[in-house]
């Protein structure tokens, strides 16, 4: 079934199989990219920094409070984390076009 209506909408626009595939891989990782970068940019704008490192230094220099602080730049970490593996994706994906 699901091998039909990808047959269907290839031939709807005109791209074969493997290309369908790959736009459809690169739109996903492009959609997961914005969402990453959104949640990234709520944390910084909380605490109006520009960067993971500016957060760690106003928490250690006093600035910030330490809670949560110190568990929103993990999670701006992880964020950052993501964004380098979505990129080295998509860069990997342009390379083999």
């Amino acid at each position: 079934m699901k091998a039909e209506i990808i047959e269907e909408i290839s031939r709807y626009i005109a791209l074969d199989k493997n290309s369908l595939l790959d736009k459809g891989i690169e739109s996903l990782l492009k959609e997961k990219k914005r969402g990453v970068m959104l949640d990234r940019l709520e944390i910084l704008s909380r605490y109006k920094v520009s960067s993971a490192e500016e957060l760690e230094r106003k928490i250690r220099e006093g600035e910030i409070e330490e809670h949560p602080a110190w568990e929103d730049l993990i999670a701006l970490e992880n964020l950052d984390s993501a964004l380098e593996k979505i990129n080295g994706y998509l860069a990997s994906l342009s390379a083999s076009t």
